[in-house]
């Protein structure tokens, strides 16, 4: 079974253009699957191997079943979707009937994103500013890492992934290099975010070219998806707003203060990058609320 998912993760990455994150996590999930085969002892085909040929629907429904004991319906669901297109990968490629195309996708439940009003953004990305003092590097790097996740809505793999020539100065926009399915786009980028940059840029401890990371490390090299992960963390303690948000948060807090304000959802889908306009459509659940409660303020019959 290994080398078939071996072949079915580098067909994918070719045919369907999936990110390298995609393909990794569909091998993770496949291999997660054959570890539970190998452990119940089904499909076997000698010690230590799995047959697909003799997977069958009962086995995968037994899966899903012990994967909903301990973990997320989402999780569940996603796997579900991985084993889903390795057997379709297999029925075209061998010709032999996928067992899971009767298992029906779960229902996931819907979460609404975790969104900041406006006036903690605003706390959030000057909390460092607090002191009297000058702000070093460091502090001007975490609050230009803070101003572009918000005034662009860009993914923190995307953020990270920014080089200084992706950044257009003169006309305030950003070119996005995504790896979520290979897509680029441009998105515009306001002015206190670029007046970040710069600020950044000036006080960088190494020197700065145009195809050079535009987030870094003190050393110079490109900031990893934890390292801001961390950043923001420590700045909303810094802030003193509870909750946890991550850097994705910032990313829902875009999208919704943009709808509040007036925003069409196919103008927010392309800044977002996202392919289908159900994914952007969540948001206006998360609009509705600021919608009732402007209502329950002013209308004198409310």
């Amino acid at each position: 079974m290994i080398a078939e998912v071996e072949a079915f993760a580098s067909a994918l990455g070719r045919a369907a253009r999936a990110s390298r994150n995609t393909v990794a996590s569909y091998r993770r999930d496949l291999m997660d699957f054959r570890r539970f085969l190998l452990e119940r002892g089904w499909a076997l085909a000698g010690a230590e191997k799995v047959n697909p040929d003799a997977v069958t629907d009962d086995h995968v429904r037994g899966y899903l079943a012990e994967m909903l004991k301990r973990a997320a319906r989402a999780t569940v669901q996603r796997r579900l979707f991985a084993i889903k297109a390795f057997f379709r990968y297999r029925e075209a490629t061998s010709g032999i009937a996928s067992p899971a195309s009767a298992i029906r996708s779960l229902r996931t439940e819907r979460r609404l994103p975790a969104v900041l009003g406006e006036e903690d953004v605003e706390r959030l990305i000057e909390a460092e500013r607090r002191s009297d003092e000058k702000p070093g590097p460091v502090a001007l790097r975490d609050r230009a890492i803070l101003e572009v996740l918000y005034s662009t809505g860009v993914r923190v793999s995307e953020l990270v992934a920014i080089n200084w020539r992706n950044i257009d100065e003169e006309l305030g926009m950003l070119t996005v290099e995504s790896g979520k399915g290979a897509k680029g786009r441009i998105v515009p980028i306001g002015e206190p975010a670029l007046a970040a940059l710069l600020d950044w840029r000036r006080v960088m401890p190494v020197a700065w070219s145009p195809d050079g990371p535009a987030i870094t490390n003190l050393r110079g090299g490109r900031l990893s998806v934890r390292a801001v992960q961390k950043i923001v963390k420590h700045r909303l303690a810094d802030a003193g707003i509870a909750g946890a948000l991550s850097p994705h948060g910032l990313r829902h807090c875009f999208a919704t203060h943009l709808l509040n304000h007036g925003a069409d959802l196919r103008s927010i889908q392309e800044m977002l990058g996202h392919s289908s306009l159900a994914t952007t459509q969540r948001y206006t659940h998360v609009s509705v609320k600021h919608l009732k409660e402007v209502y329950r303020r002013a209308h004198p019959h409310a």
